[in-house]
């Protein structure tokens, strides 16, 4: 009897443990901590300290510009935020899309100006959980996905059938907008822009556990239950190359090839799954986010090409602002 006791109490804790753990796990994984815009810093690793005056300079010019608050209904409830940036009725609209933990003005620093010289309209999405939208969970894309066709949706309706939009993201944004492809996006949508998007949420939280030295096997199916269990989604219900093999619009996809984070080989992994028209630019010694920075013209060059493509035209007779 002692010795079924003395079992009975070492599973407990072991459970008990294992609850802990993945408690834990989830909240360092999926739940995002609130902070406003100007909060959310530039990295500080090596690769970006060359490049972060420009774009803390650049991140500053955007909000010194005029905007118009903007929101959205998520398909589970959640008002979510973005900001407007009109430059000329009727044109082109950038929907775009921020990173893991990111904001839209520190991740499109440069690539809203690519917008701004195209003479395109602008919107700067607060995903879940990120500046003043609610929520406290992101879910890599799974969730996320759906609140990016409800904007598609919403700018549809707003300026009209006739409108060209075009959907932006960098990493988890990108992969937002890659696995959003894969829905019934409506006909205004002309185009996607990815830069260094990841392949699925359950390659990139295996990666990156690896990468810190944690056990994949063991973290891994933690995180998994923690999302289902707390976040009421599972990390294996998003696929960016399944959505890829049903797009039915023009891709372009970005990476540099000395991405530590998100390897470039993923962007070519969706690049060859992609069913639609495609193009590939990747930049060499580019790390994570720093295509635009690394390889202006290049960069520059290459979205122009796109965007001409797709009959979003680069407008050259707009300065670039500096």
């Amino acid at each position: 009897m002692k010795a079924r006791k003395g079992i009975w109490a070492v599973l407990a804790g072991v459970t008990g443990s294992a609850a802990m753990m993945t408690a834990l796990i989830y909240r360092q994984v999926f739940v995002c901590p609130k902070k406003r815009p100007e909060q959310v810093k530039f990295p500080s690793g090596s690769q970006y300290q060359p490049y972060k005056e420009q774009a803390e300079e650049l991140r500053e010019k955007i909000r010194e510009l005029p905007y118009e608050e903007v929101s959205v209904r998520s398909q589970d409830g959640l008002k979510l935020y973005g900001k407007y940036y009109e430059q000329k009725p009727g044109a082109p609209l950038e929907i775009l899309f921020h990173g893991y933990h990111g904001a839209a003005e520190r991740d499109f620093c440069g690539g809203f100006w690519l917008a701004r010289e195209a003479g395109h309209n602008v919107i700067l999405v607060d995903e879940r959980g990120h500046g003043k939208s609610e929520g406290r969970v992101l879910s890599f894309g799974i969730k996320e996905q759906y609140d990016c066709l409800e904007w598609t949706k919403y700018a549809t309706e707003r300026f009209g059938e006739d409108t060209k939009i075009v959907l932006g993201g960098i990493s988890m944004g990108a992969s937002i907008v890659l696995l959003a492809a894969g829905l019934d996006l409506p006909n205004t949508v002309k185009g996607i822009l990815a830069d260094c998007g990841y392949t699925s949420p359950k390659e990139i939280v295996q990666k990156v556990s690896g990468d810190r030295g944690l056990p994949v096997k063991i973290m891994y199916p933690l995180a998994r239950l923690g999302a289902k269990l707390f976040g009421h989604f599972d990390l294996e219900d998003g696929d960016t190359e399944e959505a890829l093999r049903k797009c039915k619009v023009p891709v372009l996809f970005i990476h540099g090839e000395d991405d530590r984070l998100v390897p470039c080989e993923m962007s070519r992994r969706n690049y060859e799954a992609c069913a639609s028209e495609k193009m590939i630019f990747t930049v060499p010694e580019a790390g994570h986010t720093l295509s635009y920075m690394v390889d202006y013209e290049g960069y520059r060059e290459t979205v122009s090409a796109f965007m001409k493509k797709i009959g979003c035209e680069t407008d050259r007779e707009t300065e670039r602002s500096e």
